[in-house]
């Protein structure tokens, strides 16, 4: 098949999407997972059910961004509560430090990465709990787009191609996704029929043959065949677990997260810094407003990177990270005209996909599943399109860290659901994939929403910025104003402008409660879709 002209995929000018309305809704990055979720809405499926289908969906249509492979978390309202979910992976139990001894950082792919696939779990433990459609019927989108086939997009097509070259060596790589020795072009059909019928043994068993079957054998046996670590008994031994959300009080609504291994905490720890700052006087977008997110974001992750890991190898309780008295002393540190260097603190001395779901019954979920960077470790199994996240390069070598690299741990983690309530009642269900970008991410959403009043969709279109992995220099959107650069650097920041069309600044999906219905705001940097009725 010839694909389309070059032309027909070129977006040259600014867009602007309309937030869309509606008594139920998914939105997510990719238009065939978002219809998938619809399809569960409207076969009467619960908000969960469409959360699971468009997940799934979402390992097939957007393999760039997550997999059956990957981990997941998520975040429910069920009418009366919140409820999380953390079904992150953890390390093969027989990994050890020893393994990378004279290396001076984990590889970033490769099977020593890969921790236990959690996705095929939280699927399981979410329907099980929240579904009202049989678990199997969830898995008819996906399978059909794998067995039929899905003409790629534009982002994934260019995501596609710039993993090639670091991936097409990896073991199984190239057989399950490079179709005749290259990545598929825009507007090109890519089917699996290795995944289709994983997904249809996955249906068929509710999961179990993933974690204690012939699936979950092939994966050990391919392990063993090149040498790595992960056996039987690590994936027999993975648990969906359901945990207490934790939150701060940001003005008048209080922002829920997902507790480590997470990196949501991060996200609460530096909105309760800005809470005891104060409601800027300047707008959204004013360097000033910028400048105090920025300070408080990096006192964040300084905290981040130094104390959290898995919580049962955490020094310190993560309440004692959001303690609102701690909060209140870091946010003393900050200099509203000058960056500082942002230090840990001492509390105890005082390339992911998103989706969220609603339906009419009141019904919320946010969730969030991911292989990591782009199509993870770069492993995947022969005959079975599972490509297995690569969470474990995010461990760290130092000695004695919280998260010191080992076996049967979990890694910290940057995916994070969040959730807004408002005396006790819900706000939004929102998240914004990107690696670190996320906690930043949702800094910028709450803020925006909850300080200046923004939608859903305006929220989301307005320019970000993102601190780097220094926790120091700043890169701002393209579209940011000359201006705003020139006064963030007069503060102190080293700060940059991002190229046009630069994909470092995250994707997120947004649905707020109306007093009656929805509205719903989907990222206009992707191939995002808000699919109501």
């Amino acid at each position: 098949m010839t694909p389309p002209t070059p032309a027909l995929a070129e977006t040259p000018y600014p867009s602007r999407r309309p937030p869309v309305y509606g008594d139920a809704m998914v939105c997510t990055t990719q238009p065939l997972a978002a219809q998938a979720g619809l399809w569960a809405l409207r076969e009467g499926g619960s908000a969960a059910d469409a959360a699971i289908a468009t997940a799934i969906a979402l390992t097939v249509v957007e393999p760039t961004m997550n997999g059956i492979g990957s981990d997941a978390y998520a975040i429910v309202w069920d009418g009366e509560g919140l409820h999380g979910l953390n079904s992150s992976g953890r390390a093969p139990s027989a990994l050890t430090r020893a393994r990378f001894d004279g290396q001076s950082r984990l590889p970033q792919r490769g099977w020593d990465v890969a921790t236990v696939p959690g996705a095929v779990a939280a699927w399981r433990a979410l329907s099980d709990r929240f579904g009202r459609l049989p678990f199997a019927r969830l898995f008819e989108p996906a399978i059909e787009h794998a067995r039929r086939g899905f003409l790629v997009s534009p982002t994934i097509a260019r995501q596609w191609a710039n993993a090639v070259p670091n991936l097409k060596d990896l073991p199984g790589f190239a057989e399950c996704f490079l179709p005749g020795g290259r990545a598929p072009g825009v507007g090109e059909r890519f089917r699996s029929e290795a995944h289709a019928t994983t997904l249809e043994r996955i249906a068929a068993t509710g999961g179990d043959d993933f974690y204690r079957g012939d699936i979950a054998g092939r994966i050990a046996a391919f392990a063993r065949a090149c040498g790595a670590l992960m056996t039987e008994a690590d994936l027999a031994a993975h648990t969906a677990d359901w945990v207490d959300p934790i939150a701060v009080r940001y003005r008048d609504t209080t922002v829920h997260e997902i507790p480590p291994n997470g990196q949501g905490i991060a996200a609460l720890m530096a909105l309760g810094i800005l809470d005891a700052l104060g409601v800027p006087p300047g707008g959204a977008d004013d360097p000033a407003t910028l400048h105090l997110q920025i300070e408080a974001l990096k006192l964040a992750m300084a905290d981040l990177y130094r104390h959290v890991s898995d919580p049962a190898h955490m020094r310190l309780p993560p309440a004692a990270l959001i303690d609102p008295a701690y909060l209140r002393r870091r946010a003393a540190t900050i200099d509203p005209r000058r960056a500082g260097e942002a230090t840990p603190g001492d509390p105890a001395g005082a390339s992911t996909v998103y989706l969220c779901a609603a339906d009419p019954s009141g019904m919320m979920v946010s969730y969030i599943q991911s292989n990591y960077m782009g199509f993870g470790s770069g492993v995947v199994i022969p005959g079975t399109g599972i490509a297995l996240n690569n969470r474990g390069a995010f461990f760290t070598l130092e000695p004695g860290h919280p998260n010191e690299v080992a076996g049967g741990k979990r890694p910290l983690n940057t995916i994070i659901p969040g959730f807004i309530t408002r005396a006790g009642r819900p706000l939004a269900a929102f998240g914004v994939m990107g690696g670190t970008m996320q906690a930043q991410g949702h800094l910028q959403m709450v803020a925006r929403m909850v300080d200046h009043g923004q939608g859903p969709q305006t929220a989301l279109d307005a320019p970000r910025w993102r601190v780097a992995d220094d926790n120091r220099s700043v890169t701002v959107e393209h579209e940011t104003p000359e201006a705003t650069l020139a006064a963030l650097a007069e503060r102190g920041h080293p700060v940059a402008r991002s190229p046009l069309g630069s994909t470092e600044f995250g994707a997120g999906q947004i649905i707020a409660r109306l007093a009656d219905g929805y509205v719903g705001g989907s990222e206009s940097r992707r191939d995002g879709q808000v699919a109501a009725f």
